[in-house]
């Protein structure tokens, strides 16, 4: 029996090309994952308008 796996993550056994490719060059999905998270809470901590209170209009 399969154990469930995570969202966008193949084991070795259902895609053996794509872990040779993760084996050769990295597993560049999961870094662009990381990159896009990064970006995503930089852009929040850059956009945060909590900090502006009514009285400055």
């Amino acid at each position: 029996m399969n154990t469930p796996q995570p969202a966008g993550v193949a084991s070795t056994s259902d895609a053996p090309i794509y872990a040779g490719l993760v084996e050769e060059r990295g597993d560049v999905l999961a870094e662009v994952r990381r990159t896009a998270e990064q970006a995503l809470r930089q852009a929040d901590q850059a956009l945060d308008f909590s900090l502006i209170s009514a009285d400055a209009a």
